[in-house]
């Protein structure tokens, strides 16, 4: 009689209980403010009614908060809680046969027939009379369903709506089931959640053509970047970059003696992982930096690359850490046709491998010390994810606020697992998802798959190492449209930031590279030049940073819109306060139109529609009176509509 799974008089099944990542191995991610939804299987034995509720409560509190559970279909169960500190919550779920209510729901079932319920009176009243050993107040309603003299009056009584609350509202709760363990919720701060990132390479930030930038040129452009609404400024590595095997231009693996290097080439005399380049300038120079964007709402976000140039400190001081090939040289990288002579990746199997590990930890932890706490981390997939897991547990145990963004373009399951075990956002197949049909399957795989629970997307139009080929040799039409949709279908969103604003898009032909490639020598730009696409954005971001509905991922809902050339989806705050409908042009050349569909349960529409939205981007408005109305878009006038909305509670 000890089996593990005999739990007596308990008839009540609780099983496939979501947010749950990998039976409870690692936590589901929340940021302040969220909603949990809790949702699993609850069932029983026989046709007897089941409570369940759901108990939370922050890691430490000594008392449960309380949700009931509602049945959905097909023995599925739902309830939600809202998160609003950061750190761990708990959750259970408790559920139980309850008898009151089954009894309840086959009384006015018999008395419905008409039968005879003298004796189901009484089976009631001896219910009430346990329940009013908490409630004192329900003494009344057992004396009136004793009350054999006045039968029809206490039948009405049992029928009405008011003994309905009661049942509703005083649960019996005996011999209930409890999750056999409690789920953790780990919730971070709303910068997890919502960020607008712009990348240039401070190398290239001089106003001077023909000079290389430093960070007092960074400095100077910081007000450019607030002014367009982002609120992280993020850089490629800033490390002495390697002499021996320098890249020329365009990845030449010649370089010239004017020749600067790929950025990700780290290490040199000069220094490594924990140096600055001296041509950028000091770290006093780069501290003031970090400094004066954090006065503007500005956070620098850092590239951590953890590869090395051929002359990297590490390379003479720990050859351990390098894979040694039969004829006495290192293994540079490779990713086939693709050679990276100027990069030795470490060798996470080097019986060193503690020592590395350390080490590698004290990057960030250096970086931190001069005021780093965004770390974008560059191909994360090519090194253990258990070095991921713990180095993300040791930099959280100083600071829990620090982000990770994972840039892994890679096979589904090892991004998934990266964002299991820690990393706060990800780079996304965004770039790549161009019809309504990819767009509309990958959001609804983000938003409703399992992968909601531990994985936040950071939507990247272009990047410095890919240049799509629908963004090749266009019109900046459509990279005004996919900013658009970057920054609506996803909280978090990026990009590469003048090569997008000033609309680069020559390639080297046949690739997803931008020809003359910024990484590999210094461009100069004309910082003091705006034009339509920084207007725009600018207009974007600032209506992100206004407007809650914009600021999740999760309320992503789509319109129906008869035109596959058209995408139109909602985005709402659950109390419907803040609302916007977002339609798109897929087509960057031609007018397109059609007829969209308001969700009007979503949005808890009567019949009577009218609804008012102003198109926050041309500043036109209009009133909608149908269910059914008509778009259209000229692309060359504007290639999508951001329409903020206003319900009346009288269409409610």
């Amino acid at each position: 009689m000890n089996h593990p799974m005999l739990k007596g008089k308990s008839r009540v099944i609780i099983e496939d209980i979501q947010p749950q990542i990998e039976g409870g191995l690692y936590p589901a991610k929340r940021t302040i403010g969220d909603r949990v939804d809790v949702v699993a299987s609850i069932f029983g034995d026989g046709h007897d009614h089941i409570r369940a509720k759901v108990l939370f409560k922050k890691s430490g509190a000594k008392e449960w908060n309380e949700v009931e559970m509602l049945p959905l279909w097909n023995d599925e169960w739902k309830a939600s809680f809202y998160v609003e500190e950061k750190g761990a919550y708990l959750f259970t779920i408790t559920a139980w046969i309850d008898h009151f209510e089954t009894w309840f729901d086959g009384f006015k079932k018999k008395a419905d027939a008409k039968l005879d319920v003298h004796v189901e009176l009484l089976e009631g009243a001896i219910i009430l009379n346990k329940l009013s050993n908490t409630n004192a107040s329900l003494k009344t309603y057992v004396r009136k369903l004793e009350d054999k003299t006045h039968y029809a009056q206490a039948v009405k009584l049992v029928l009405s709506e008011q003994f309905s609350k009661v049942v509703h509202e005083n649960p019996l709760i005996e011999n209930e089931t409890t999750a056999d363990r409690e789920q953790e919720v780990l919730v971070e701060s709303k910068k997890a959640l919502f960020s607008t990132w712009y990348e240039f390479f401070p190398r290239s930030s001089s106003l001077e053509g023909g000079k290389h930038g430093t960070f007092k040129d960074c400095a100077r452009l910081l007000p450019r970047i607030s002014a367009m609404g982002f609120d992280v400024l993020y850089f490629p590595p800033i490390h002495p970059i390697g002499k021996i095997n320098r890249k020329g231009k365009n990845n030449s693996v010649r370089s010239q003696p004017e020749d600067f290097g790929s950025p990700w080439a780290i290490g040199s005399d000069e220094g490594g992982h924990k140096s600055i380049l001296p041509a950028l300038g000091t770290i006093e120079d780069f501290k003031n930096l970090i400094a004066d964007a954090k006065k503007i709402g500005i956070d620098i976000a850092m590239d951590i690359a953890f590869q090395c140039a051929p002359d990297h400190p590490y390379v003479k001081e720990h050859p351990e850490w390098f894979k040694q090939r039969p004829d006495g040289s290192i293994q540079f990288a490779e990713n086939p046709p693709k050679k990276y002579q100027d990069i030795y990746p470490f060798n996470f199997e080097t019986d060193d491998w503690r020592a590395l590990w350390e080490e590698l930890k004290s990057v960030f932890l250096y970086w931190m010390d001069q005021g780093i706490f965004i770390f974008r981390i560059d191909n994360p997939h090519t090194k253990p994810i258990s070095f991921w897991q713990w180095v993300i547990d040791e930099v959280h145990k100083v600071n829990p606020d620090v982000i990770f963004l994972s840039e892994a373009f890679t096979r589904p399951k090892i991004m998934s697992s990266l964002g299991k075990v820690g990393f706060t956002q990800s780079y996304t197949y965004f770039t790549w998802r161009v019809t309504k049909r990819e767009i509309s399957e990958y959001m609804n795989e983000l938003v409703n798959g399992a992968s909601r629970n531990y994985f936040r997307p950071n939507f990247w139009p272009n990047t410095p190492d890919i240049l799509p080929f629908h963004l090749q040799n266009q019109s900046e039409n459509i990279f005004i449209l996919r900013y658009a949709l970057a920054a609506t279908l996803s909280s978090s969103c990026g990009i590469y930031g003048p090569a997008y604003e000033f609309n680069e898009n020559t390639p080297i032909e046949g690739r997803e590279e931008y020809s003359n490639s910024e990484k590999f020598e210094i461009r100069h730009y004309d910082w003091k030049k705006t034009n339509r696409m920084t207007d725009i954005i600018s207009i974007i971001n600032k209506t992100r940073n206004e407007n809650e509905a914009l600021q999740s991922t999760w309320n992503f809902h789509l319109c129906s819109i008869e035109n596959q050339n058209i995408i139109a989806y909602l985005k709402a705050t659950d109390d419907l306060k803040n609302i916007f409908l977002v339609v798109v042009t897929l087509d960057p050349h031609g007018n397109q139109s059609g007829y969209v569909q308001l969700p009007k349960e979503k949005l808890k529409l009567t019949d009577k529609i009218n609804i008012k939205l102003h198109d926050v981007v041309t500043d036109e408005r209009y009133t909608w009176t149908q269910e059914w109305n008509f778009v259209e878009i000229n692309p060359n006038k504007m290639p999508f509509h951001l329409f903020k909305i206003e319900i009346h509670e009288s269409n409610m």
